[in-house]
């Protein structure tokens, strides 16, 4: 399987964010940084870059979901109470 980078995220926060964000959508993702950035903590320059990555085969899907939600595009959030059906 190989994997595509599909987002370049500066810091680990972020990066885990964004690997959180597509595992909830059904995307399997893992983040990759340079050992020494992840050693002494970086979050700036090349050393702190973290890469999500995916599988090739859902790279365009990912890409696209990482579009929506940069535009604000993204709806797919249920806010109702299933205990409360509304009632």
């Amino acid at each position: 399987m190989e994997l595509v980078n599909v987002f370049q995220a500066a810091g680990q926060l972020e990066a885990e964010m964004i690997k959180s964000f597509l595992a909830a959508q059904g995307i399997t993702a893992v983040i990759n940084q340079e050992s020494v950035g992840r050693t002494y903590g970086l979050s700036a320059g090349i050393l702190g870059r973290v890469d999500v990555l995916v599988p090739d085969s859902q790279a365009e899907e990912a890409k696209n979901l990482l579009i929506a939600m940069e535009n604000g595009e993204f709806e797919d959030f249920d806010y109702s109470d299933p205990e409360n059906d509304g009632n």
